[in-house]
């Protein structure tokens, strides 16, 4: 009877909310357990190579992603955008040219992130205590992280609602880093055995997303060469600006993950780098919900935005802004209670001293996690160009706060920094978001408004 009840209260909740929920149930699933295993190789790897060496263990695969986010673009959120036009409409043809496009722009910016990768170990190598027996293993998986191309695949699944075949893929990434962590550990207990082990996770991880997307058939669009007489950039208006928004808003997003990592690589040293990457890491972990929620959600916050009752799209953010809220509050009591014995249990006594670091950190997730709607929001109804000057401003508030802070706190400024940077891009986020809101209510017909920049 109670589950009979349960089923029908999830029934009477608005369709967008439900979907939304469903593909948060997709992604949470294959995520407890892996979420164990995600500390315990981290636990490994920082007991395996010390403060030191996991400092520039942590510094080289840092340096990597921010390369692979710096000239990315994000093409899953092009493939959802514009795929959903092209799918209601039943025009497969405009949409395997726009799988296309942006398949070819995934290997266009890993080739140009090779070659920046390359001139950065070149020039900046030895600043981040890359030593040149470290110079090989490093480029190598610099070029593995580029190459290992997923996002448009990544896309084709969000936008055929198959969450639970993305889910799968991305559980690849932990299961492999927990085998070979521990091969690693057995093998070759250095530096470089922890980055084979990271990069055969991302090789298998891509492997695992275009085999899924062989065996559904949708590889097939991206075979499909589209007639002469079809122009990819009047099938898709707005196609170059939101491109170009979607990999300003993934520079920017390295500027909050990776960048002060850097700097508290350059300025103290690769054991701060070390103690700062793992308090990131568990925060990340617990806050990893904020990702999920926003893959999970885009896809139906863009589907409610093309709705004719777009007016009813207030509401569902306002139940998504609350869940997400209670959630984060859940993650930030935990880490408070809990946060300096699950340092000590994943990295040992040596980073006990990182609990204040990992609250600040903690506590910048959180605020993610409360607003995660908002951005998707803004991107949906073509206001990317509002999320970008958001963005921005915290970029330069984190920037600001760490290089004031550090030389007086270390890395415990960084962390500071983060959360300055998370709670002012939540304010402008959700300033812009509240404005969106209230246009739609009072525009005729239950219709969206015209969306702008």
């Amino acid at each position: 009877m109670d589950n009979d009840h349960s089923t029908r209260g999830f029934a009477r909740l608005p369709r967008g909310v439900r979907a939304a929920a469903r593909n948060l149930g997709w992604l949470l699933a294959s995520r407890g357990v892996l979420a164990v295993l995600s500390l315990v190789y981290l636990g490994v790897a920082t007991r395996t190579l010390g403060a030191a060496d996991f400092g520039r263990f942590a510094l080289i695969t840092g340096a990597s992603q921010a390369i692979a986010l710096l000239v990315g673009f994000q093409t899953w959120q092009i493939v959802v955008r514009y795929g959903v036009d092209h799918l209601n409409s039943g025009d497969d043809i405009g949409l395997a040219a726009l799988l296309r496009a942006c398949v070819g722009l995934d290997v266009l910016s890993a080739l140009v992130g090779i070659g920046l990768a390359i001139l950065i170990l070149a020039v900046w190598g030895g600043d981040f205590g890359i030593t040149p027996d470290l110079m090989r293993a490093t480029l190598l998986f610099a070029v593995v992280q580029l190459v290992t191309i997923r996002s448009t695949p990544l896309g084709i699944l969000r936008l055929r609602d198959r969450f639970s075949l993305s889910a799968l893929a991305d559980s690849m990434t932990p299961l492999v880093r927990f085998v070979g962590a521990g091969l690693a550990f057995a093998l070759l207990p250095t530096v470089e055995g922890f980055l084979l082990a990271w990069a055969a996770a991302e090789l298998v991880t891509a492997g695992a997303y275009w085999i899924i997307l062989a065996r559904t058939g949708d590889l097939g669009l991206l075979t499909r060469r589209p007639p002469a007489d079809r122009r990819l950039l009047a099938d898709n208006p707005g196609l170059v600006r939101f491109t170009l928004s979607t990999n300003t808003s993934s520079t920017l997003s390295l500027s909050t993950k990776h960048v002060p990592l850097l700097l508290v690589g350059g300025y103290v040293g690769p054991a701060a780098a070390g103690a700062f990457r793992l308090a990131f890491q568990i925060a990340q972990a617990l806050a990893k919900l904020s990702q999920l929620l926003a893959r999970a959600a885009f896809p139906e916050i863009v589907r409610a935005v093309r709705s004719p009752a777009a007016a009813r799209l207030p509401r569902m953010l306002a139940r998504l802004f609350w869940a997400s809220s209670a959630a984060a509050l859940v993650i930030l009591a935990i880490v408070a209670v809990a946060g300096k014995p699950i340092l000590v249990l994943v990295g040992g006594h040596s980073f006990s001293d990182a609990g204040p670091l990992l609250l600040w950190l903690a506590a910048a997730g959180c605020v993610d996690l409360a607003t995660v709607s908002f951005e998707p929001v803004l991107m949906a109804v073509h206001r990317a160009g509002t999320a970008m000057v958001a963005r921005t401003a915290a970029v330069i508030v984190l920037l600001v706060t760490t290089v004031a802070l550090l030389p007086r706190m270390g890395e415990v400024g960084a962390g500071i920094g983060v959360l300055a940077g998370s709670v002012a891009g939540a304010l402008l986020l959700g300033a812009a978001v509240i404005r969106y809101a209230r246009s739609t209510r009072s525009s005729p017909d239950d219709q969206p408004p015209r969306a702008t920049s």
